[in-house]
């Protein structure tokens, strides 16, 4: 198991022995639970992610810390889009999307208002950080 494997999963951990709190650098922060299968493997995963709320949606944000290449779980919600989140002592079930245009433009620039580090992982990469909108359904 990688360093970020045991990372992620005490932060899972935390999340879910404190009602969707946790500590550390996501002190304050709204975290999720995302679930999603793998795109070759099928395995089922969890991964804590950062989110906001956009209406009755969640959106993540696929920044993998500026990284030059999307995250494993953007390639597995694109593939497998049907999906569950935890947040706080709920699961609901939701459809992944991809925002695109004045949509993601919108979501982007208020997310890096709020948590000016992902204007920071912006700089950091040539790619545009894709930004996905979990949907219940």
């Amino acid at each position: 198991m990688s360093t970020m494997d045991d990372f992620n999963t005490q932060i899972i951990d935390e999340f879910r022995a404190n009602a969707g709190v946790v500590g550390g650098p996501f002190a304050g922060a709204n975290m999720v639970l995302v679930h999603h299968r793998g795109a070759k493997s099928g395995v089922e995963r969890v991964t804590p992610l950062v989110y906001r709320s956009e209406g009755d949606s969640v959106v993540v944000f696929a920044s993998k810390g500026g990284a030059p290449t999307n995250p494993d779980w953007f390639h597995n919600l694109v593939a497998n889009p049907e999906t569950t989140i935890e947040i706080g002592t709920e699961t609901r079930s939701v459809r992944a999307r991809v925002a695109e245009g004045d949509e993601r433009t919108r979501i982007w620039e208020a997310q890096k208002v709020e948590r000016p580090q992902f204007a920071e992982y912006e700089a950091k990469t040539d790619r545009l950080i894709p930004v996905v909108v979990l949907e219940t359904v």
